[in-house]
């Protein structure tokens, strides 16, 4: 088995030559069970001592701050009701709870926390498949599903990409900081889901500026959303959140399961290079690296195709006014959580204008009918680099007023 994995990583290797993929590929895992999060899986925004913000944020999801009062969620300007359960903030499309509210709000934050810690302790004490990989530094890499383990923080300084199918699952434990710069990217292949990904961190992580980020932060400490930076998925903090004019979206599928999940079972050795150590797998008629390998060979043809249409449109811009054709018809106002054909419509304009890496990764993507974090950060960079004030990623009359004259 050992050696057919070696040979899988070597083939995956040689065909990211020939497709001018750069950067080194993980070798495979097999998934992990996922992280059980209890009742802190309904909140897209956790914390213990504060939640604040400044500009102009996006919170798509519940949030909840205990054992500190609501005087230290700050920013949101929060509207509540007397003897309410829970206030609510223009910034947050959704509920917001603090332990003063009225009943069962304290006990159902209590709870919250209490299993926010248990998932942390969970995801930090899975047995890993990977130590220690790229030094703390998996910038350029394509992951994929598996449990990956760092004594040392962690630093993401190009894109990554995490590679699998829709049910795999990647757990990253991070014994220091997880930084990851400023535009760069956590971006998804495969069907992979942000809400079947845990970066379970003991010191604090930080997202750089307009950085855009996938998965549920478990952070012991702090968890720091520099200026524009977006996350699909949860932040889950020990002590505190600080947002920045940031759009943070819950997942559209619950990442909470029906039943606790069962730690994965510790391999025989762990390993303390970049190959995980393989698992018993029972015998079947579809190798597990065969399926892995075709899911990352998936992904560097989506990264290839995006390149091939990206140096057509150069000598050939009429698929990009075909695209803006497409947008000048558009009637409806769009936004955060918007679903319909006319997403994808804008979508594709907005990948095909490639105003900046949040388009670029939409691109790399793929486009849908769901009106999400990169959607809105794809859509901020059209409207800043065209002059259109505020650039809040918000499709409304200004926007389609300044594309029916220009496209």
């Amino acid at each position: 088995m050992k050696k057919n994995n070696t040979n899988a990583l070597v083939v995956l290797l040689v065909t990211s030559f020939v497709v001018g993929f750069v950067g080194p590929a993980s070798a495979f895992a097999a998934s992990p069970a996922t992280v059980n999060l209890g009742a802190a899986g309904n909140f897209v925004i956790l914390a213990k001592t504060g939640i604040s913000t400044t500009g102009s944020t996006s919170v798509v999801g519940d949030m909840g701050l205990s054992p500190a009062a609501a005087t230290y969620i700050t920013g949101f300007a929060l509207n509540l009701p007397a003897s309410s359960a829970y206030s609510t903030s223009a910034l947050v499309t959704g509920k917001i709870y603090a332990p003063g509210y009225a009943d069962p709000t304290p006990a159902n934050l209590t709870t919250a926390v209490l299993d926010m810690q248990t998932a942390y302790t969970d995801a930090m004490g899975r047995a890993p498949d990977a130590t220690e990989l790229g030094y703390g530094n998996i910038g350029g890499m394509t992951l994929a599903p598996g449990v990956y383990k760092w004594s040392t923080g962690l630093t993401i300084p190009t894109s990554v990409t995490l590679s699998g199918s829709a049910n795999d699952v990647w757990i990253f434990q991070v014994a220091q900081n997880l930084n990851i710069s400023s535009a760069t990217n956590v971006i998804l292949t495969g069907g992979a889901k942000p809400e079947n990904i845990f970066w379970a961190v003991a010191g604090q992580t930080t997202l750089g500026t307009t950085a855009v980020f996938n998965g549920n932060i478990l952070d012991q400490t702090t968890i720091v959303l520099q200026t524009g930076a977006l996350l699909s998925g949860r932040a889950l903090a020990q002590t505190a959140v600080t947002l920045d004019a940031n759009t943070v979206t819950k997942p559209s599928t619950s990442a909470v399961p029906a039943t606790p999940a069962v730690p994965a079972t510790p391999p025989s050795g762990t390993s303390t290079t970049a190959t995980p150590a393989t698992p018993a797998v029972p015998a079947t008629p579809a190798s597990p690296s065969n399926a892995a390998l075709k899911l990352q060979l998936d992904g560097l043809l989506t990264t290839l195709r995006s390149l091939q249409a990206r140096a057509g449109q150069q000598g050939a811009p009429a698929p990009v006014a075909n695209f803006g054709q497409q947008v000048k018809a558009l009637v409806a106002d769009l936004k955060s959580g918007s679903a319909s054909s006319d997403v994808k419509s804008l979508q594709e304009f907005l990948v095909s204008q490639g105003k900046g890496p949040a388009a670029q990764a939409l691109g790399r993507n793929g486009t849908t009918m769901y009106f999400g974090a990169l959607t809105r950060a794809a859509l901020a960079e059209f409207q800043k680099s065209v002059g259109i004030t505020p650039a809040s990623g918000y499709f409304g009359a200004i926007t389609r007023g300044y594309i029916r004259s220009n496209y």
